[in-house]
This record gives C-alpha cells, structure tokens and sequence, in this order.
C-alpha cells in the first residue's frame, strides 16, 4: 500500500563556508530522499543574523516539494542532511551553521509532536522566511494548489521591511524548478 503524498515548505539557511553551494547540496539531497519531488525554490535572500548578531550573514530560501513522509519523519531525514553537510549543532540555536532546514508547513494542517510543530511557531516574525515565502508562493506549482491559497493571502499581509534583507545577487547553483 502506498502513502499518501503531501505538500510541505521548508526554509533553508546557510551562514559558513559557501552557502550558495550548501544550499544547493542541500536542495540535491532532500530531492534524493525517497519519496520526495522538489516542485520549486524561491528566490534566495542575503539577510543579517537574528538573535546572536555577531555572526556571518545568512543565506536563505523557501522550498516545495511533496513527500510520502510525516512530519516527524521528514525531520529525521533533514537533520541527517544537515549533519552529513557539517552542521554541528551548539548550545547556542542561532548560531552559525553550515546549512539549516526547517520544516515551515505542511498540507495536512497543524501538526504536533515532541519534536515537530507545524506551522512552525516563528516564522510569521521572520522576514527572511516572509520575503522568500512570498517569492515561493507566486510560483505556478503552488499558485494554483488550494492548500496554500490561504496562506499565500496571509503572507502578503505581512509586513517585512526590508532592513537587513537584500536579494541575492551571486550564483544560484540550483534550479528554481527542479
């Protein structure tokens, strides 16, 4: 018997070494895990460390993609990316790191476990998700899907301003459209 395949977003980070390719690695691996099709990448954005500033800028972008796994499954298998692309994790949550992959949203609705909350808490107060979340959402695979109909509505809404966010203007070793 199948499982069923479902929507999610994601967001990724990267603030050391080279993050443009990180995130690309990234981006390779998470549509290499069985199960899962990349539908499409925002556009990235440079944007300022929030909560520990002294630290590189980050990187960041918003993902698609469809997955036969649950939340708390999908968790397991990005946080082995992270570590196989030489995160180490610290007492410190905002501190610097090779690459970050949070899981953002899900097309089953909320979802909650000891490990994994969906709609992630914080990320209506982080431009550097709002901004990318904005640009993903306009893409045509997920435009006309009705799970996120609403939340692209919700997204405009949001204010962002734009300090400490700037578009990235260097190589984007991915596709927008895998």
């Amino acid at each position: 018997m199948s499982r069923q395949r479902r929507h999610y977003i994601l967001g990724l980070g990267s603030n050391l070494g080279e993050r443009a390719d990180l995130l690309a690695q990234a981006i390779a691996r998470l549509g290499a895990l069985s199960g899962v099709k990349v539908l499409a990448v925002s556009d990235a954005v440079d944007s300022d460390p929030v909560g520990y500033a002294d630290q590189p800028n980050f990187l960041n972008l918003c993902l698609a993609m469809v997955c036969d796994k649950n939340p708390d499954e999908l968790l397991i298998a990005t946080l082995e990316i992270e570590r196989r692309l030489g995160r180490e994790r610290t007492a410190n949550r905002n501190g610097p790191r090779t690459v970050d992959i949070d899981l953002l949203f899900y097309e089953g609705g909320p979802w909650e476990s000891p490990t994994v909350t969906l709609p992630h808490p914080r990320w209506s107060s982080r431009g550097f998700v709002i901004l990318p979340l904005r640009n993903l959402l306009q893409n045509p695979a997920l435009a006309q899907h009705p799970a996120w109909a609403s939340l692209a509505a919700e997204v405009r809404a949001l204010p962002v301003g734009d300090h400490g966010l700037r578009p990235w203007q260097g190589p984007t070793p991915w596709s927008k459209t895998p």
